[in-house]
């Protein structure tokens, strides 16, 4: 019998890829970065490919970086691999020309995903490899997991037999990510298939001096375009040899395949053509149509080029009649997409005119595609007059070309148990969810899967587990739509979500709160009561929060959760399953000591023995009241747009909603009212200092210090306590710490970092902090912003000015977005951001809401997201243009000055403009001065010119009114803008390096600011060149073996560029003095903030005095470098930080990501360790000496 493996189709790739490659360049980039990964860590952990050797894995600054090693890995005889998609994968199109022109045998592994256009989408479609059909690249489409395990070892031989490089995609996310239950086919079998020779032939065509040829050359007109044509055979002989090595696969395996395959009823008239996972959805569908009467088929592309019109044709039933043909990309302005006109060509060529067909684009970025659409599309095909062009699983109301769904199919094949579970981003649902896949995949026969869908925003946002279990292979490429077990990890979830919608008939519902049924009465919508009682569901509830902390656990409830499951959905044994859990649990943390296994153990047991069945009333059934969700606003945009996609419903909004360039409204998360918290900080006035380092440390701007005057007060609601303000100019005021609790992520930073003798925060339950302090957040909101003379330079007057950077998705306890919120409330109203693909744009930028809003004038940080490579280029462009434009306005002004009707305040105001535009602080009321002025002299009332004026239409045509018109046409660049180009240190140090370098040579007044998390945040957790020695990160498994890129030290080599480390955990009055010296420099900044991630495995509730501890034990010094300071004969450089408190290596092994290593590989660690802490000693010596210098 075959081995089998619970597994995601990444690992399934990297399974084959490993096996028959030297070497695999790559550069991590979502959904494919986890391909790479695994191979990484097996690499690390000893694993052998077929040559006997571990992989060397090679982690590049960028896709463009790892597609040129890969191609000189090939011309130096190592068969090589990379893994990658989207946008990274068109960075690697140059050298695709490259390695497919000389003929190197490789496969790129691709997980297949939309390329950002009007807006990012980390998610799935085809978007990418069809960039890639003209590059010479073989292309070979995987539809399941089953199957990229399959195609990838079809690629793998076939590139290598016949010398033409391979590009094996399947769909991203999808199949990507989605875990199944496979057939694994074991190295040694593997072995038999290679062609030993053509390896052998390959190597012997590398590049050595002791046989010398020349490659790459350049030809000229005469003898080019022969050059191109004289590897046609080929070309011509891959489909053959693909065609042969899935013979031997289907020996091996009994599992046929085809370039192209044909499945459905003999005698189909109507066919429908796909490729990917849609294919099988399409499978499920027609199996299900066929069996109620119709005579349908699905034709499975497999071989996608080398496209053979000969075997399309021949694939096709002799039936068919009309051809649906499904693209999942879009090529704006072609007479179609690109399978659709390579069927109409290959019906063409072949001469088959007379078969009809119809062609249409299906789930764009991820979105669904079920077999409901897939019957809307047969149904299309079929009607008097198809539609062509066609969309569907949208409405478009705009062009019209969407189809309409008219009936809902549930192709699943009977005895299917199908699963859902609503939680939270990093709550540990997802890997508890993957952790019961692998215990019913692993020890019965059942057949699983396993899907988890999940926002950009990831930690923090919403998860939703779709897991199915049945006794045949599952083919259903879908999310859930007709559950037996729904579970709802998050109790405020259930007025958000429609958490029930779906479940069968008689089905289980669990739920995590701590309500009892007299309490849910009235905390459940009427809704989703009605929906229990109706389809007379089992309602089971369980208090996972509270049996957590009893337990040790703390917010960790996945543990409980998932045994909960088990005794409840009847999958497998309950017994059986508890045995796993508390296996795998032993295994998992054993090392940590029994003390946590205990734990783990007494959560499982809880999970099953604290399930409480919830005996509803049949009142119920008819139920009106309940709780509902909380209404924020009356904004026509938010009950149109922003408030359908938080409720999950954003399928169904029709196209006519949404902006064609891409662009939203601003200021929108302050409706989102998420209420994830479990706790959330109370203010004790009388222990306040009014420091405000809550406020700057607070990650989501949700804790804000409020002056208010006597009459502010008196119109205050009951609770709003203050306390008699402290401080200059403050005298008749008073002074209250206000919190936003439905905002509030619950990390507790604020309390660690209050100074006062007796802490001024404590925790209180989210309800009962909202029914205290909603009401008096409301009204503080509302107040109006006041013009008062604060010494903004500082910690206490920053945090006086309104963020504006609020209620973002980033994780709880976020190091990066305090450094953030800071900067948009000292330069917000003036700012415009370049920010660079990674975690920063993905809190700061993901669809549906914009945490970057505005002040009460309407004036606001205007924000844009260009890619991951090139956001220092981008923001010099924002330079370039303002620069430019701005010029133009110097030029009008100077006019303006010594024109003959120029009134005198005008040119007073033209003149005041002039000598202050440049100034940050000064030129907002330069500017004011002068539209005013501006606006005052062209209004000729009352002037002996009136009447002629307003005869012409208050149009004056004197030099002074033309050029003072075209000033105000341009007023809003008049007020000096501050550009920030802001990203992660995956962009600054790695892929975007040679930019930020040229960009800070250029010495333009641009501004810099790197939140470095030593990895690559987003994408999980890669090493960087930021990442210093000893951290394991991905690609890093066994510990970094280089040390930090110093990027401050390279950019300072410049001597014009202001330079600053900074971290706010450890002193805070050091980054104000870096940030104001950064923006009022007259060239470019950088400044490089200490941001602790959830990746460091640290407590993020603590993430402020980490960044302490780092800084006190010389592991992140602090310095400024202010070039300004030469010009005034002074060092440059300033030491901020003390002398390291001799704890360095204590505060590295208190982080999992170093201290893991001593578990994985302790015979390095100490080793790394020690080196570790003597390069950042000598660092600090280095920087003591340019410290002293004269």
């Amino acid at each position: 019998m075959a081995k089998t493996m619970t597994i995601d189709g990444n690992t399934a790739a990297s399974h084959v890829a490993y096996a028959f490659s030297d070497v695999a360049a790559i550069y991590p980039i979502t959904p494919s970065s986890p391909m790479a990964e695994v191979a990484d860590d097996w690499s690390a952990n000893g694993r052998t490919n077929l040559f006997g050797q571990q992989v060397r894995v090679a982690e590049m600054q960028s896709e463009g970086g790892a597609a040129g090693a890969v191609h000189g890995s090939l011309k130096a005889g190592a068969l090589t691999t990379t893994f990658t998609a989207s946008q990274g994968l068109l960075l690697m199109i140059p050298n695709m020309y490259k390695i497919s022109g000389e003929l190197l045998p490789c496969v790129f592994h691709v997980s297949a995903r939309a390329l950002a256009a009007h807006s990012l989408s980390i998610f799935g479609d085809h978007s990418d490899v069809m960039s890639c059909r003209q590059t010479g690249f073989a292309m070979l489409a995987s539809a399941s997991v089953q199957e990229v395990m399959d195609m990838a070892l079809v690629s793998h031989l076939s590139a290598i037999k016949g010398s033409v490089p391979f590009l094996h995609f399947f769909d991203g996310f999808r199949t990507s990510h989605e875990v199944s239950k496979i057939e694994t086919i074991d190295y040694e079998d593997m072995g038999k298939l290679l062609d030993t020779e053509a390896v052998k032939a390959f190597r012997a065509r590398a590049l050595n001096p002791d046989h010398p040829h020349q490659g790459g050359t350049a030809q000229n007109p005469d003898i080019y375009f022969q050059g191109r044509e004289a590897a046609n055979k080929y070309y011509d002989a891959v489909p053959g040899i693909v065609e042969h090595y899935m013979g031997e696969v289907a020996k091996l395996t009994g599992r046929k395949y085809n370039l192209f395959d044909y499945v459905g009823a003999p005698d189909a008239e109507t066919v429908l053509v796909v490729m990917g996972s849609g294919a099988d959805v399409s499978e499920e569908t027609i199996e299900y149509l066929n069996k109620n009467g119709a005579k349908l088929g699905v034709l499975k592309v497999r071989l996608y080029r080398p496209f053979v019109a000969a075997k399309f044709v021949g694939a096709l039933p002799k039936s068919a009649k009309r051809l649906a043909v499904l693209d999942r990309t879009k090529e704006p302005g072609s007479l179609g997409e690109p399978l659709y006109q390579d069927v109409l060509n290959a019906l063409v060529e072949t001469g088959h005119k007379d078969i009809e067909v119809v062609g249409g684009r299906y789930g764009l970025g991820s979105k669904e595609f079920t077999p409901s659409m897939v019957a809307a599309v047969f149904e299309n095909a079929e009607s008097k007059q198809p539609k062509n062009h066609f969309t569907v699983g949208i409405n478009d109301d705009v062009t019209n070309t969407s189809l309409t769904v008219s009936r809902q199919v549930n192709a699943s094949p009977e005895g299917t148990i199908a699963c859902k579970f609503f939680g939270l981003g990093a709550d540990g649902t997802v890997g508890a969810n993957k952790n019961s896949i692998k215990i019913i995949g692993d020890h019965t026969s059942l057949y699983v899967q396993g899907y988890f869908a999940y926002d950009s925003k990831k930690s923090g946002g919403l998860t939703v587990s779709h897991l199915r279990f049945g006794k045949k292979p599952i083919q259903s490429p879908y999310l859930i739509d007709h559950a037996d077990f729904v579970a709802c990890h998050n109790s405020s979830y259930v007025t958000r979500y429609a958490v029930a919608e779906g479940i069968k008939e008689g089905g289980v519902f669990l739920l995590n709160s701590p309500w009892t049924l007299a309490e849910m009465e009235c905390e459940l919508p009427a809704s989703l009561k009605k929906a229990i009682a109706k389809k007379k569901i089992r309602f089971y509830n369980i208090d996972a929060i509270k049996l957590a902390r009893e337990v040790g656990m703390g917010g960790r409830i996945n543990t409980i959760m998932q045994s909960a499951f088990f005794k409840l959905a009847n999958v497998i044994p309950v017994e059986e399953a508890i045995d796993h859990m508390k296996a795998d649990a032993k295994k998992s943390y054993g090392k940590k000591g029994d003390e946590v296994v205990k734990q783990n153990w007494d959560a499982i047991d809880l999970g099953v023995n604290a399930i409480e069945e919830v005996k509803y009333p049949e009142s119920w059934m008819n139920a009106t009241d309940g709780a509902v969700a909380m209404k924020t606003t009356d904004d026509p945009y938010f009950a149109e747009f922003i408030g359908p996609v938080l409720a999950q419903a954003g399928d169904s909004l029709p196209v006519s909603k949404f902006s064609p360039d891409g662009t939203v409204p601003t200021g929108t998360t302050k409706y989102e009212k998420r209420g994830i918290a479990v706790d959330v900080p109370r203010w004790i006035a009388d222990n306040c200092i009014q420091c405000n380092q809550c406020s700057l440390a607070c990650p989501h701007a949700v804790i804000r210090p409020a002056l208010v005057t006597a009459e502010e007060k008196a119109a205050a609601p009951a609770g709003f306590e203050t306390k008699k303000a402290q401080g200059k100019g403050f005298e008749n005021l008073e002074f209250r710490i206000q919190i936003s609790p439905w905002d509030c992520t619950g990390c507790g930073n604020c309390i660690d970092v209050c100074p006062a003798k007796v802490k001024a925060l404590e925790f209180r339950p989210l309800a009962d902090a909202v029914e205290k302090e909603e009401e008096n957040w409301n009204y503080f909101a509302a107040l109006p912003e006041k013009n008062l003379e604060l010494n903004t330079a500082t910690v206490k007057g920053s945090q006086f000015k309104k963020p504006l950077f609020e209620f973002s998705g980033a994780c709880a306890g976020c190091g990066e977005t305090p450094y953030v919120k800071l900067i948009t409330q000292l330069y917000g109203d003036r700012m415009v951001i370049a920010n660079a693909t990674g975690c920063s744009s993905i809190y700061g930028g993901s669809a549906p809401t914009c945490p970057y809003t505005v002040n009460d004038k309407g004036q606001g940080p205007a924000w844009s997201n260009s890619l991951f490579e090139d956001n220092a280029e981008f923001g010099f462009g924002m330079v370039l243009a303002t620069t430019q434009r701005r010029n133009r306005l110097i030029e009008v002004v100077n006019k303006l000055i010594v024109a003959e009707y120029t009134t005198d305040e005008l040119r007073a105001a033209a003149q005041n403009w002039l000598d202050n535009k440049d100034n940050g602080a000064t030129s907002r009321a330069a500017s004011d001065r002068l539209i005013a002025a501006a606006q005052d002299g062209i209004d000729l009332s009352g002037t002996e010119w009136e009447a002629e004026w307003v005869k012409k239409g208050k149009v004056c045509e004197c030099e002074a009114c033309q050029l003072t018109t075209e000033l105000l046409e341009s007023k809003d660049l008049l007020t000096k803008q501050s550009i920030w180009v802001i990203g992660g240190d995956g962009w600054a140090y790695d892929i975007g390096y040679g930019g930020l370098d040229h960009v800070l040579a250029m010495d333009e007044d641009i501004n810099v600011l790197v939140l470095d998390t030593e990895l690559y945040s987003n994408t999980g957790g890669q090493s960087s060149k930021s990442t210093p020695t000893g951290s394991i990160a991905k690609f890093a498994a066994a510990g970094k073996r280089t040390k930090k890129k110093d990027l401050g030290l390279m950019a300072m080599s410049y001597g014009y560029v202001y330079v600053a480390k900074v971290s706010m955990g450890a002193n805070p009055n050091q980054l104000m003095k870096a940030v104001t010296e950064a923006e009022a420099y007259k060239g470019p900044s950088l400044i490089i903030a200490y941001s602790p991630c959830i990746n460091h495995g640290i407590n993020m509730g603590h993430s402020q005095i980490e960044a302490k501890k780092a800084v006190e034990s010389g592991y992140w010094p602090l310095y400024r470098y202010n070039p300004d300071l030469a010009d005034q004969g002074k060092n440059p450089f300033t030491l901020d930080s003390k002398d390291p408190n001799g704890s360095f290596k204590e505060f590295i092994t208190s982080e999992v990501r170093y201290a893991s290593l001593k578990k994985t590989f302790p015979a390095v660690a100490d080793g790394l360790f020690e080196r570790a802490e003597k390069e950042a000693m000598d660092k600090i010596e280095y920087y003591k000496k340019l410290n002293s210098m004269e």
